[in-house]
């Protein structure tokens, strides 16, 4: 019988697949090497047990003893895991952008969740890292595990993941891609592999927002490279101890929408259901793609599972409200069943201009219609409000129809997006669209823009 004693052992010997349509165009072989059947289904799983036994093996951890760390949910699960075979308590520190359901599972496995703010500097009392460093100071019996600085991390992917892709491979592998946080994946994989072949290139994901790519292009640490990204579990505002810049031959920037689309296209087209630091690395090596050539052979690492990250990058609404969903749009239907939800504001040109601005405010919208005896007569725009209330604040009393502008335009459902463009312009925002149903929708010019982008 093949049984293992836990489910420890069960970490490694991940499959490595062929990609075959994403990729579709590309020169060379190029394969992914799928880290979520691993138990905590992530690559983190590997370097968090490796931490635990090192810190067991110099004595650091005590029995019953709690552990605390930092992390964007993947390596908190590895942990976990750990912590739950060999009995000690974990306490794991995120920043809130990471998703609802790296917490929910974190907590499933009996962590203790402690959230974060993401937009403030490393050295603030409130980020991550030092409300982990504050609570391992506090805490009784405690270590705080510190994979960026921690180089047990990159000894277990030299010691383990970089010798399953030489051998899966069977040495041929000629390109490494991941994406890159702490480091100690690219640099552990890639130590291991340059020192079998040090002509193979290793190659780093990083995102916008992120200081690893100009550091390792000048040498400078550029503060204002710094600011909020969406993308998870990659790039960093610190320079971890265990990124090996000296392995890494060249980063690569990807966007948080580039990494978006792509994370769902590897699930729709390839079937592997991974999280969106896999988007990222298919999209940096299709950037990177006239650097192959037919006989490469590329290896790009997915880290986690897509299970993390259903109520982000694999849900439509999230998705449409920053812009990622990449819909294409033909007819001013289409476009208005955006909203379809939310009913047509108007106002009647009785009303006060006090009255316009209150409902602007209470739906959040910048243009509405203005009705007279049940038909359109006029309309009322944000920005020309604001003028007349500067020139002359006592307007605010006066009624709709002494100040309201010409009645928007009116189409068909059908009609074309081109035609819908010619529309809307410098003067006029908005168009109202009738329903073949019954009723009217607006397009803003807001929604072209949305939809175009």
């Amino acid at each position: 019988m093949k049984i293992y004693n836990n489910i420890l052992e069960t970490i490694g010997n991940t499959p490595i697949v062929r990609l075959n349509k994403v990729t579709k165009g590309l020169k060379g072989t190029i394969l992914a090497k799928v880290e979520t059947t691993n138990p905590g289904n992530s690559v983190k799983d590997r370097m968090a047990v490796k931490m635990i036994e090192d810190a067991e093996k110099a004595g650091i951890i005590k029995p019953g003893g709690i552990i605390i760390e930092g992390t964007s949910g993947n390596t908190g699960m590895g942990l976990a895991l750990a912590c739950i075979i060999k009995g000690y308590k974990l306490i794991c520190v995120l920043n809130d952008k990471q998703s609802k359901e790296k917490m929910d599972i974190l907590r499933a496995v009996g962590a203790e969740v402690v959230v974060c703010p993401t937009a403030v500097e490393p050295s603030d009392p409130r980020s991550y890292y030092s409300v982990s460093r504050r609570l391992a100071e506090e805490t009784p019996n405690s270590w705080y595990v510190n994979q960026y600085d921690n180089l047990s991390n990159r000894q277990a992917h030299y010691e383990s993941t970089g010798p399953e892709i030489w051998e899966q491979t069977d040495g041929k592998i000629t390109h490494f891609v991941v994406g890159v946080g702490t480091g100690g994946t690219i640099s552990g994989v890639g130590k291991y592999l340059k020192e079998k072949n040090p002509n193979i290139k290793i190659w780093g994901i990083d995102t916008y927002g992120s200081v690893f790519k100009k550091y390792k292009e000048t040498g400078i640490f550029d503060e204002n490279e710094i600011y909020p990204y969406i993308t998870e579990g990659i790039g960093e505002d610190i320079l971890p101890k265990n990124v090996d810049f000296d392995i890494i031959d060249h980063f690569e920037k990807v966007t948080d929408k580039d990494a978006a689309v792509y994370t769902r296209k590897l699930a729709r087209e390839e079937g592997i259901f991974v999280g969106n630091s896999a988007g990222s690395a298919i999209k940096g090596l299709l950037q990177m793609q006239d650097q192959l050539t037919d006989d490469d052979v590329v290896v790009v690492l997915f880290h986690d599972h897509g299970s993390r990250y259903v109520g982000k990058i694999f849900n439509d609404d999230w998705m449409r409200e920053r812009g990622f969903l990449e819909e294409e749009f033909k007819t001013a239907g289409e476009l208005v069943a955006q909203h379809s939800d939310r009913p047509l504001v108007t106002l009647f040109a009785e009303e006060l201009v006090s009255h316009a601005i209150a409902k602007m405010r209470k739906f959040g919208i910048s243009q509405i219609p203005v009705l007279k005896d049940g038909l359109f007569v006029g309309s009322i725009d944000d920005s020309h409000v604001y003028q007349l209330l500067v020139e002359d604040p006592e307007l605010r009393d006066a009624p709709i129809s002494s100040i309201m502008g010409a009645p928007f335009p009116v189409v068909k459902a059908a009609t074309h997006l081109d035609d819908l463009c010619k529309l809307i312009n410098k003067t006029t925002p908005a168009v109202l669209v009738e329903m073949p149903a019954g009723g009217y929708h607006i397009v803003t010019r807001y929604d072209i823009i949305s939809a175009m982008s």
